[in-house]
C-alpha cells in the first residue's frame, strides 16, 4: 500500500498573502506597520540583495514589533487572527487539495517561514501539524529573536526530515510558491509550483 505525505507551504500558498504582514497590521494597526516598516526599509533592501540573510532582516521586525511583548497577550492575538483573519486569506482550492489529500489516508504536514504562533491555531482545526519558525521567549516575553533557526530555504527540509522519516514513505508531495520553498519541491516525488492560483 503506498504511504504518502504531502507538505505545504503556508504564506503565498495555501494563502493569498503574507501572514506575517497581515498579523503585524492585526496587532498594531497600519499606522503602526506602515513606520515600523519605513523606519527598517534599509534592512529589508540590505535583504532583497542579499547582503543580509532572510532571518536577519526578519529578526529585526520582529524585535521592532514584538520585543519585550507578553507571550501570554501575544499568543491570545495570534489566536484570535487566526480565527477572524486567516479564513479570508485562504485559497479555496488549496482547501480542497487538502481535503483530497486527508480523503487519501495521506499525512499533510504545514511547513512554513512564519511563526507557528498564528498557524497552529488554524491547523488544528484540520488536524494538521505545522512545522514552523519558532520565537525565543524568556520569563513568558518575547525577545524579537528567532528560535535557533527561521524555518526558510534549506531549513524547512532540515525540520522535515527531523520530524519524518521519508524513507518510510513511497510518495512525497511538496507545495510551495517562492525561491524559499525550492529546497523542499526538490524533496518531492511529485513537487507542485504555485499550484493554487
Amino acid at each position: 500500500m503506498s504511504q504518502l505525505i504531502a507538505f505545504l507551504d503556508f504564506d503565498g500558498t495555501i494563502t493569498t498573502k503574507d501572514t506575517l504582514l497581515e498579523f503585524i497590521k492585526f496587532s498594531k494597526g497600519r499606522f503602526r506597520f506602515y513606520i515600523g516598516f519605513l523606519l527598517n526599509s534599509p534592512w529589508l533592501v540590505a535583504m532583497k540583495f542579499k547582503v543580509i540573510s532572510n532571518q536577519t532582516a526578519k529578526q529585526r521586525i520582529f524585535i521592532w514589533f514584538f520585543r519585550n511583548h507578553p507571550l501570554e497577550d501575544f499568543q491570545e492575538q495570534c489566536s484570535r487572527f487566526a480565527t477572524t483573519v486567516i479564513p479570508g486569506l485562504l485559497r479555496p482550492k488549496a482547501l480542497k487539495e487538502i481535503q483530497l489529500l486527508q480523503e487519501k489516508g495521506a499525512t499533510v504536514v504545514i511547513v512554513s517561514a512564519s511563526p507557528e504562533n498564528w498557524i497552529l491555531p488554524w491547523a488544528q482545526t484540520l488536524s494538521l501539524p505545522v512545522i514552523g519558525t519558532r520565537l525565543e521567549t524568556e520569563d513568558n516575553t518575547l525577545t524579537g529573536r528567532i528560535y535557533l533557526r527561521n524555518c526558510h530555504g534549506k531549513e524547512k527540509c532540515s525540520r522535515i526530515r527531523e520530524n519524518y522519516q521519508l524513507e518510510e514513505y513511497t510518495d512525497i508531495y511538496a507545495y510551495g510558491d517562492s525561491s524559499g520553498d525550492r529546497p523542499m519541491l526538490a524533496l518531492a516525488t511529485k513537487p507542485f509550483y504555485k499550484p493554487f492560483r
